[in-house]
């Protein structure tokens, strides 16, 4: 049985395809469009999961979309209502719409798949799940677990922001649900926008300027207070409410009433790229420390509620690593597992999941250690030909490897010295993060390291920090961490005994003065906390990528390297050897490997574009 699952027209539109239990094939439509966050029909990732699979629409039982429009609609109508008269303006401008794109979704979902598949839209069986379900069947079904609490938090479905379910075979019950516009979700997106970052692509910058903050000011806890005592009113059990006069995402066009906020915080709404100041920090610091309270008291009360030793998280605010690594220093569970697609991506693979499971009532078996994700490497690959072709397009100069341990071997020595290194090998992966396949790598030992691969390579503000990808077997000598973190999606301290002193005064630095201070022996994945965001290495999975990392190990000691994902700012990771290319081309990066072929920058034919490729990409 093949079942096709699809998540489209709000952001990050994918396609996942399962047949009967396994997963065989996902990706984002941004991947092929090249425009991030893409939210089209994904015509493309759905022909590449039919292709992959060598079957066609005809052959799939069932396609499933990720939540009810209708439901939406609902929503909309009713928020409308109750804020009426305000936001008029915004809800004439917005009905047009949804009733053309969304109330009508089944119409236009109907015939985009008939077009690409070549099929009667009759013969196409269409289902629709609830989105927070969709993000929940993400999070256990692929899990290890048997049973399990299952958390999923993000800004809005359709009206559900947060979900607790109790999670057993192949059933999955919601116990409890906090409702729009109450959410966890939108209030970090507010905060991402307040602090001049784009929402739903830079709340991860938010998290990695919360580390810049002051504790010892007195800001950031009298900022906290603010955040409490005027904004949200917390619950025991992690429930919030918004106090909806600081914000304008109901009816409005903006995240927040920057008067009011201006008014609280006591300095305007940051403007985008615009120099970031110590009480710009403070406040991400003071959202952040909020932002994990509300976790691990969501994640007591699932606790309460079901008695599970196992939790699985979805939904946007799963991908805060930071607050999943308190999660799981809290010991509040034993074993904890996180869709690494969290995002609206994920939905796709849930959507399918759930019909296979809930709607047909299929059998779920699992051995208890091993989850069903295939190490996330789920999408498109490209064979040694694909690359040949690429570098005949481009006239471009390479040395060929027929031994994967020659290759590793080069590499390592190249990044030993100190050469940053566009890493490109076997399928893509599925989520937001660069697991060892889609990757620019670089030896973390470098000082330097950091401030060359921010300024130089991705082209992206300076005080972002790199993860480091470590074999599974040496994890314990880095980092204080005692479970595997595959999908990046963990944050651990760095080991005492190989952190640096920081000097005096050092909290009240200013955050330029603060950056490129020495923290440890690995400097270029220690943020300024002492903590870094790791994805351990698995033979197993990626037996290309531990190779290269036991090779670099065997060169200089250390099993470790810089991993952040190919690409430059505001471009989605690269899929192809094509936009793999004109990546490194673009960049100041040393060396490209792509399959069993090492190119060196220095020798490259001299690259030519028509325009600037900068003007391709927006701010992320």
């Amino acid at each position: 049985m093949y079942i096709l699952g699809i998540s489209a027209f709000y952001h990050d539109s994918a396609a996942a395809l399962i047949h009967n239990c396994e997963i065989l094939a996902a990706a984002q439509e941004e991947r092929f469009t090249r425009k991030k966050h893409d939210p089209s029909f994904p015509a493309n990732a759905v022909r590449y999961c039919l292709e992959y699979a060598g079957i066609t629409l005809e052959d799939v039982e069932v396609v499933v979309f990720y939540d009810k429009p209708f439901l939406k609609f609902e929503r909309l109508l009713e928020t409308y209502y109750a804020f009426a008269p305000k936001g008029l303006s915004s809800f004439i401008t917005a009905i047009p719409v949804w009733i053309k794109d969304k109330v009508l979704l089944r119409t236009l979902l109907l015939d985009e798949l008939s077009t690409l598949g070549g099929i009667d839209p009759t013969a196409i069986k269409l289902l629709f799940t609830e989105h927070h379900l969709s993000h929940a069947a993400s999070a256990f079904f692929p899990s290890p677990f048997q049973d399990a609490a299952v958390l999923t938090v993000d800004g809005v479905g359709e009206w559900s922001t947060a979900s607790i379910c109790q999670a057993v075979g192949n059933s999955l019950t919601i116990l409890k649900e906090l409702h729009f516009p109450h959410s966890l979700g939108l209030l970090y997106s507010a905060f991402t926008y307040y602090l001049g970052f784009k929402v739903n692509s830079g709340e991860y910058k938010l998290m990695g300027l919360a580390p810049y903050g002051n504790p010892s000011s007195g800001r950031v806890e009298r900022f906290e207070q603010l955040i409490l005592d005027n904004l949200i009113d917390l619950k025991e059990d992690g429930s919030l409410w918004l106090d909806q006069k600081y914000f304008d995402y109901a009816t409005g066009l903006k995240m927040t009433n920057n008067g009011r906020w201006q008014e609280l915080f006591g300095f305007p709404v940051r403007d985008q790229e615009s120099e970031l100041q110590a009480e710009h920090c403070d406040l991400a610091l003071a959202i952040q420390r909020v932002t994990e309270e509300v976790v691990l008291r969501m994640a007591s009360e699932a606790k309460r509620l079901t008695g599970a030793r196992n939790l699985c998280l979805a939904g946007g605010v799963a991908l805060n690593c930071v607050a999943n690594g308190k999660l799981l220093k809290s010991g509040i569970f034993d074993n904890i597992w996180i869709q690494p697609a969290s995002g609206d991506a994920g939905g796709a693979l849930g959507a399918a999941l759930a019909a296979y499971y809930i709607y047909f009532g299929k059998v779920r078996q699992v051995e208890g250690v091993t989850d069903q994700m295939k190490g996330s490497y789920l999408g498109p690959e490209y064979s040694d030909l694909d690359i040949m072709q690429t570098a005949r397009k481009f006239g471009a100069v390479y040395r060929h490897f027929d031994d994967l341990d020659a290759l590793c071997e080069e590499t390592a020595a190249l990044l030993a010295d100190e050469n940053v290194i566009g890493w490109f090998q076997s399928r893509m992966e599925w989520g937001p993060r660069a697991l060892g396949n889609r990757s620019i790598i670089a030896d973390a030992r470098s000082p330097e390291m950091q401030k060359k691969l921010n300024l130089k390579i991705k082209y992206r503000e300076g005080f972002r920090p790199f993860a480091p990808s470590v074999l599974i077997e040496d994890t314990p000598e880095f980092f204080d961490i005692t479970v595997p973190s595959p999908y990046m999606l963990m944050v651990a301290d760095v080991q005492k005994i190989r952190r640096k002193p920081l000097p005096d005064g050092y909290h009240g630095m200013a955050l330029r003065e603060k950056l490129y201070h020495r923290r440890s022996d690995i400097p270029s994945v220690t943020h300024i906390d002492y903590s870094a965001r790791l994805q351990t290495v698995h033979r197993e999975t990626n037996p290309h990528y531990w190779h290269l990392l036991n090779a670099f190990k065997k060169k200089t000691g250390y099993g470790l390297i810089v991993n952040t994902s190919f690409n430059v700012r505001g471009e989605p990771i690269v899929m192809t050897p094509e936009d793999a290319y004109k990546c490194f081309m673009r960049t100041e990066m040393d060396f490209l490997v792509m399959g069993n072929y090492i190119f060196d920058r220095k020798v490259q034919t001299k690259w030519q574009e028509s325009g600037d490729w900068r003007e391709e990409y927006g701010l992320d």
